[in-house]
């Protein structure tokens, strides 16, 4: 069975502080399911629970840490401030708020309607053999409506309170994709990182190397060849350097752009860290959530409930309608023939109407809900689909890429292994240069690959639970305790004595021969 509360990532209770209850009201929509009707109160029992996972997800980043720590900005810092610019988010917002504005437009389908009205006129009277009359008319009505009995605005009204409920869910769908935006922006702005740290250790390397062979070359222990192959591997090495410099700011901009400021430090995962495995480890358990309470399916099952009610308020046109219906009425006038009189009318009953013909109007609006609730009844099915597809992909994914991180983890080691041993055989002549220079290629390029796919394999496990219609704030939490290795946004072009100062490979750097 599926658990609300991650399982993904191990929770640590105090990677944030716990979010302000003004800001979690800020953040918190009403549960709708106890305005339905019965019938549709099962269906809506899961997305009366839609507003806490979304929720918690804003409320939780407003409360971590403050705006003099803006400047190193982690995860939950950077949903923070994503939530509070994020134009996607305020728009799904500003649709709540008008699609919540139907339920009293219902309402007041059961409400009394009391008009007013009043008049007054100046008028004259020309006659041929007499001077021209002026004379005043003044009145003043007043009326009421009571609906009394109108099926088709029980319909209306529970269409209204079930539009809401859809509209929550778009609202929780929003703020689960702002969550997986900023997640993406600030791990790619990480991955672009570490491949540009690995690309100038491997430049560092190289040119190491290359000193070598232009010494070796000069004594006369080497050929031409080994300066010409380390020079070219160098040269290619500063390009892919330079691509990597300019991959890297894309990424910042990116991520700046989402959470309205350029951040100057950020926080990296650990070398050592191991990734935990997705709970359940059944995918069967991730189809079948995420066929229930995607967010995507839910609104496509409350789409087809409101088709349904659609046909019921069509078939009520065929139905009478009854109103309470009183009048008064009050003029008063003097004219020539007139001199002065006063008229008060009052009238109180009851009104009923009938469509006895309507050229087949009604029917012809009957067929169309009908085959708008078929249409429904299918998108839904598609939804179910899309959801149990998009789950089963994702789990798919994450445990792939956390095999291929591990698989990659071994690789390090053994490129490492390779790059030393090649660099010995070539110290005793037993190797040649471009021997050192495609190990070491191999070492950059498993560096580089394990970084993108731990990375990768933390936002595919987020995606896993936004499938499944479960991703909270405390998923955010614990990826965001994983990310302890603090650095700088800008990575130096000499890394000797930085945080960024990792060697190339295990042991000594490269000597020459």
């Amino acid at each position: 069975m599926m658990k609300s509360k991650s399982s993904f990532v191990t929770q640590n209770p105090n990677s944030a502080p716990k979010a302000d209850s003004s800001e979690a009201k800020l953040f918190k929509t009403p549960k709708r399911a106890a305005l339905l009707p019965k019938p549709v109160a099962v269906l809506a029992r899961p997305v009366a629970l839609l507003p806490k996972p979304a929720a918690l997800l804003l409320s939780a980043s407003c409360a971590v840490g403050s705006l003099s720590q803006a400047w190193a900005m982690d995860l939950m810092l950077a949903l923070r401030d994503a939530s509070r610019q994020d134009s996607q988010l305020a728009s799904a917002q500003a649709q709540l708020r008008a699609v919540q504005q139907r339920l009293p437009q219902a309402q007041s389908l059961f409400l009394p309607t009391v008009n007013a009205s009043a008049n007054y006129a100046q008028q004259w009277t020309e006659v041929n053999t007499n001077p021209s009359v002026n004379y005043t008319s003044q009145g003043l009505s007043l009326s009421l409506n009571q609906p009394v009995f109108r099926l088709a605005n029980f319909s209306t009204l529970e269409q209204s309170k079930l539009a809401i409920t859809q509209v929550e869910a778009v609202l929780a769908a929003s703020q689960q994709d702002l969550a997986l935006r900023v997640a993406q922006a600030y791990f790619e702005v990480l991955i672009s990182q570490d491949a540009l740290i690995t690309l100038r250790s491997q430049e560092r390397a190289i040119n190491l190397q290359f000193e070598s062979a232009k010494r070796n070359f000069e004594v006369g222990t080497a050929t031409i060849t080994d300066q010409q192959e380390a020079q070219a591997r160098l040269d290619l090495t500063r390009a892919s350097v330079a691509g990597a410099q300019n991959e890297l700011q894309t990424k910042v901009a990116n991520l700046t752009l989402l959470v309205g400021e350029r951040p100057s430090r950020v926080f990296a995962l650990e070398p050592k860290l191991v990734l935990p495995a997705p709970t359940p480890a059944n995918e069967a358990d991730w189809v079948s959530a995420a066929r229930k309470s995607n967010f995507s399916v839910v609104q496509a099952q409350i789409g087809e409930e409101i088709a349904k009610r659609e046909i019921d308020k069509q078939r009520a046109a065929n139905y009478p309608n009854v109103d309470a219906v009183a009048s008064s009425s009050a003029s008063k006038g003097s004219s020539p023939f007139q001199p002065s009189s006063k008229i008060q009318n009052n009238s109180i009953g009851l009104q009923v109407s009938v469509p006895l013909y309507t050229g087949g109007a009604i029917a012809a609006r009957i067929a169309e809900a009908n085959a708008l609730y078929d249409k429904s009844r299918q998108d839904a099915e598609t939804a179910r689909r899309a959801a149990e597809q998009g789950a089963r992909s994702a789990f798919l994914s994450v445990n792939s890429l956390m095999a291929q991180a591990k698989a990659l983890e071994e690789a390090e080691k053994s490129s490492a292994l390779a790059l030393e041993s090649n660099e010995l055989g070539y110290q005793v002549g037993v190797r040649i240069n471009i021997d050192v220079l495609n190990a070491l290629q191999q070492l950059t390029s498993t560096r580089r690959d394990l970084s993108k796919a731990r990375y990768d394999a933390l936002l595919t496990g987020l995606r896993l639970k936004a499938a499944a219609g479960s991703l909270t704030a405390d998923d955010l939490r614990s990826v965001n305790a994983m990310l302890k290795a603090e650095r700088p946004v800008d990575i130096p072009q000499d890394l000797s004595g930085t945080v960024f100062d990792v060697p190339v490979k295990v042991g000594q750097p490269l000597r020459g021969r």
